[in-house]
């Protein structure tokens, strides 16, 4: 069985997020059942953003209904020794221009 986790700060942005646009929380739940057939996502909205021994490193967009034809940005690993999904973070890119190298980082470092 898959599990699917968050760091506390991912679920920070979750709930500040889902105040703003409402679908959010519907809209990440969407998403699972295609990380479960393909845990690095199928089409461009997929993107491997880094790879370590332990765990693939993947942003994906995710069409939030709250913003009509726009998109959020969910980072993601993907453990490999197991059916893990941690979600790092959760950003709007008119919020914010990039993932955060350092929070990703930190987690690579804390899973090896």
């Amino acid at each position: 069985m898959s599990r699917f986790l968050q760091l506390p700060e991912f679920e920070k942005e979750l709930k500040k997020l889902s105040k703003k646009y409402p679908t959010l929380i519907h809209d990440i739940e969407d998403i699972k059942p295609v990380l479960l057939s393909n845990a690095t996502g199928i089409g461009k909205n997929f993107t491997i953003i880094g790879t370590s021994e332990e765990a693939t490193i993947v942003k994906v967009r995710i069409h939030c209904e709250s913003l009509r034809a726009r998109t959020i940005r969910l980072i993601y690993a993907h453990r490999k020794d197991s059916i893990e999904f941690m979600y790092i973070e959760l950003y709007f890119k008119g919020d914010k221009e990039n993932e955060d190298r350092e929070r990703i980082a930190q987690y690579l470092k804390s899973i090896s």
